[in-house]
């Protein structure tokens, strides 16, 4: 495997991860599961919320929430897996 292409993948990869855990903690969030107050919780939050909206914004503006759902987080993740599989074919 190709160095550069096992880096890239790598980070799309903890990066899709990213965008799954901060899907979950908003979820837990607003069903009152977890609460913003607790010191962990809110930097956890943070974090992921600094690390993902700058992608997750340009979406944001394109669709809109669909019935109170925001489906961003799904389209982000369909476009990494795609360019995920762009790379594997231009590198194989």
């Amino acid at each position: 495997m190709n160095p550069i292409h096992w880096l890239i993948d790598a980070i799309l990869e903890i990066y899709k991860w990213l965008l799954i855990f901060q899907a979950i903690l908003s979820w837990l969030v607003n069903f009152s599961v977890v609460n913003t107050r607790n010191r962990f919780v809110y930097m956890a939050g943070d974090f992921l919320y600094r690390i993902t909206e700058p992608a997750l914004r340009p979406i944001r503006r394109l669709i809109p929430t669909i019935g109170g759902i925001d489906v961003s987080p799904v389209i982000l993740i369909l476009l990494i897996v795609f360019i995920q599989r762009s790379l594997y074919y231009v590198f194989y």
